[in-house]
């Protein structure tokens, strides 16, 4: 009882460091947040890492645990959490800006920065695993985190601290909110989708059998699907629709009546898709500085655009050193595959599926029905979306 309640202590004088920083000289008038000003907001939703950090790390303190597993479970957090782009985490307090209209207020902006942090908690979960069971060496420019010294396979355990981590936080910051449970099945659905599309990815890139008759655009569509637009773009903005409280069905200004949250899975997942095959043409394109990673899909296999679209184009002499050369562990071989993607207009044909999924994708968007009498879907929030990864380099 005495450990739970420092815990409450401690995490009480920690929102109150965050809320005592004066915003007014930088994001407009006191006690709000302006969108405006995109580094303003990286910094602020940066801080609030440090409250939900030092929140879980007492918490998981607070069982009793040495101080050996303390250091251990920081060390996770502060590896695997942070560095990256955030755009996850950002679009979720960016999305709860637009749907109300109105700059936050530092209650709100913590709230919505800590769904924002477990949903970037969740992302870390998933890549410490993608990690391992890729054999990847290299992620945000650092060493994969399994490839630690003394880390190794216990990296599959902490993972899965990643993810009790959401629970954790959820539970410390949403259980009065009458829309708790709804947070709690939106990010378990995730979870479950995102593993699904993990599993159509491993057992369509089996390690040592490649046959590449057995993959498609179809397979592609429904990996792309799964394992990236559900978490990447579907979460972040059904999150800031709940704490919003946008209703799941109204009429629009027009007289439009509509489903809120199936019209926004209906743009946010062709969004995923086009990200993914961003991602897959990146991971042949981009250079390990561009990118912050070794591009790994030719040789473990992967069933990603790129060999998908380049099987289409391939005459019969290029199909065969297709057939012979990927999946292989060999650099040698990798270049050869590399070599016809580069013969066939792999890049050309990046270039003219860009442009059409960029028109077709804005076009959706036009056409949303938006309220401004309450907090309803705005085309902004997905413009923000697509305007984010259109042409992006890394």
């Amino acid at each position: 009882m005495a450990k739970l309640l420092a815990f409450a202590v401690v995490s009480a004088l920690i929102a109150a460091l965050f809320y005592a920083v004066d915003w007014s000289d930088k994001t407009g008038a006191p006690g709000t947040f302006s969108p405006a000003d995109a580094v303003v907001k990286r910094e602020k939703f940066e801080e609030v890492f440090a409250v939900v950090r030092q929140e879980l790390v007492d918490a998981f303190a607070s069982q009793g645990v040495p101080e050996d597993a303390r250091i251990w479970y920081q060390r996770i957090l502060d590896y695997n959490v942070p560095g990256g782009k955030l755009n996850r985490g950002i679009s979720v307090v960016d999305s709860v800006e637009i749907m109300q209209g109105r700059a936050l207020t530092k209650e709100e902006f913590l709230k919505a920065a800590v769904l924002g942090w477990s949903v970037e908690l969740l992302q870390a979960y998933f890549l410490v695993l993608d990690d391992v069971m890729d054999k990847s060496t290299k992620r945000r420019g650092q060493t994969c985190y399994y490839l630690l010294p003394g880390v190794g396979t216990i990296s599959i355990n902490d993972a899965g601290l990643l993810e009790s981590a959401v629970y954790q936080l959820l539970k410390l910051h949403f259980r009065q909110e009458k829309y708790y449970v709804d947070l709690l099945e939106l990010f378990h659905e995730t979870t479950y989708q995102t593993s699904t599309g993990q599993l159509l990815d491993l057992i369509n890139a089996p390690e040592n059998v490649v046959n590449l008759s057995s993959i498609s655009l179809e397979k592609f569509h429904l990996i792309a699907k799964y394992k990236t637009a559900h978490y990447s773009f579907y979460l972040p903005v059904a999150l800031a629709m709940l704490m919003s409280q946008v209703p799941h069905e109204y009429t629009s200004a027009d007289g439009k009546s509509l489903n809120s949250f199936q019209l926004a899975r209906s743009i946010l997942l062709p969004i995923g898709e086009y990200f993914q095959v961003q991602d897959d043409f990146l991971d042949f394109a981009g250079s390990p500085e561009q990118i912050g990673k070794i591009g790994t899909d030719i040789v473990d296999n992967k069933c990603s655009w790129c060999i998908n679209t380049a099987l289409a184009a391939a005459s019969p002499e290029q199909r065969a050193i297709l057939d012979n050369n990927y999946g292989r562990r060999d650099p040698g071989m990798e270049e050869n595959v590399k070599a016809v993607f580069e013969a066939v207009g792999l890049r050309d044909k990046y270039r003219v599926y860009e442009e059409r999924a960029y028109s077709r994708i804005t076009a959706m968007i036009e056409d949303i029905p938006e309220n401004p009498a309450f907090p309803s879907l705005k085309r902004e929030v997905f413009t923000r979306f697509i305007d984010k990864i259109y042409k992006r380099q890394k």
